[in-house]
């Protein structure tokens, strides 16, 4: 719990972004297009930085000595630059139309206020990497309760920005949103490379150097499967984008899928901070056995939360009052969200299995149960298309579930062996204290 509960706040704090930002854009001038707009532009935004996601795991599971601290952060830099010279073609060059004009086939009407927003995001990679770069030291080295802070100014610093925007009502919803998640991000950013100084001074310059020492090859057999899988995963969201502008209702579809999506991303914060805690925790004695009770635990209660939240006149309060849609909108959000039900109790699941696969750093099932993921949700995507009589908004929620449903089980297949092994050394190292107890007697 100690471990678990910062991450879990921290990305509690974090997802609240997005319906906040979803509130303050549907209180604006011209709410649907310019929601419609934000959902295209933080999907783009999001794919493009995602190979640097996965710095946080590799940071957390590598930074062990000082020497690692350093080759990583050399490749942090590399990509960075990298991601922020693809994000800057597709923002200010003709590009953009292919992107989000052709491949995405966005309606015309958000097509420039989408561009002005993305091009506000250039910075998002650099913020994004750096500070999950840092954030695994923190975890590595038990501080995970600084990640906490940071994600409480970044929140700070973005309803700020929200608030400013808002009582000003003559900006557009999204310089508003993609000035204020900017600001957040490099302010944490900034955070969390002030409060990792001391800790690099004085454990992770002290740490006994690992032995073998991290080579680059090693690293990158550990990396690239999870930064493929990141990217992989991160694909739905344009491909969901690119569906829902092909269905029924595509721009009332547009306009609640970041609200929808934002919500259950919220839900999903237990689970997506879950990951790190097993990582972290699975060298103590007898952690197989405890966090695999832990794991089922946890999902039943996020689970019967949502649960209670559909049945509840929450729902329809937090769609309509704290969301801000019409009600036509936030009665579509309302049907949406029984589609994701099973959704956060899924993402515990997968946590506890991709923590097991990362701990053995055997990380090819990782990718391939993402090409599981993106297949099962194209299929169900494409099959809406195809069909076209059911509202866009449903049949991505659907999408989304049924390939996180198939991902987890892939994962769970590709965990066992590890599992096993995890239970076995907590067998033998349990069989081995009443040895050690009677040796220490007969001393």
């Amino acid at each position: 719990m100690r471990t678990w509960w910062p991450l879990a706040a921290s990305w509690l704090l974090m997802t609240t972004e997005l319906p906040l930002m979803s509130a303050v854009i549907a209180r604006l001038v011209m709410p649907e297009i310019n929601l419609a707009a934000w959902g295209v532009i933080f999907a783009v935004s999001t794919i493009v930085q995602s190979p640097s996601t996965m710095l946080l795991a590799a940071s957390t599971a590598l930074c062990k000595d000082w020497a690692a601290y350093v080759k990583l952060g050399c490749f942090m830099a590399g990509i960075t630059v990298l991601l922020t010279a693809v994000h800057l073609l597709i923002a200010f060059t003709p590009l953009y139309d292919v992107v989000i004009g052709r491949l995405i086939g966005a309606p015309p009407e958000i097509l420039d206020p989408a561009r002005l927003g993305l091009q506000i995001m250039t910075p998002w990679t650099f913020g994004t990497a750096y500070r999950r770069f840092q954030q695994g030291v923190l975890i590595r080295f038990d501080h995970s309760q600084a990640v906490v802070w940071g994600s409480a100014l970044r929140l700070g610093i973005d309803s700020l920005v929200l608030a400013g925007g808002y009582l000003l009502g003559s900006i557009p919803g999204v310089v508003v949103a993609t000035t204020a998640i900017i600001a957040g991000v490099l302010s944490e950013a900034g955070y969390a490379g002030f409060i990792v100084r001391p800790i690099c001074r004085q454990q992770l310059k002290q740490a006994s150097p690992v032995e073998p020492a991290l080579t680059l090859g090693a690293f990158l057999n550990f990396y690239l499967p999870l930064a493929i899988t990141m990217l992989l995963t991160l694909l739905v969201q344009p491909l969901v984008s690119a569906a829902l502008s092909r269905m029924p209702g595509a721009l009332e579809s547009l306009a609640v899928w970041p609200v929808l999506f934002g919500l259950l991303l919220m839900w999903q914060s237990a689970g997506i901070s879950y990951n790190e805690a097993v990582i972290a925790l699975l060298d103590q004695p007898r952690a197989g056995r405890r966090l695999g009770r832990f794991t089922m635990t946890l999902a039943v209660i996020v689970t019967g939360l949502l649960l209670v939240m559909m049945v509840t006149p929450l729902a329809r309060l937090w769609f309509s009052r704290v969301a801000a849609l019409s009600p036509a909108l936030a009665a579509l959000a309302q049907h949406g969200l029984w589609f994701g039900l099973l959704l956060p109790g899924l993402r515990i699941w997968q946590s506890w299995y991709q923590g097991l696969i990362v701990y053995s750093r055997r990380t090819r099932g990782i990718t391939e149960s993402v090409l599981v993921f993106l297949a099962s949700a194209a299929a169900i995507l494409g099959a809406g298309v195809w069909w076209g009589r059911i509202p866009g908004l449903d049949i991505g929620i659907l999408a989304l579930v049924g390939g996180v449903l198939a991902q987890t089980l892939w994962l769970r297949h590709h965990a066992q062996p590890v599992l096993r092994a995890v239970h076995n050394r907590d067998a033998e190292a349990g069989s081995l204290q009443p040895a050690r107890a009677a040796s220490e007697a007969q001393t």
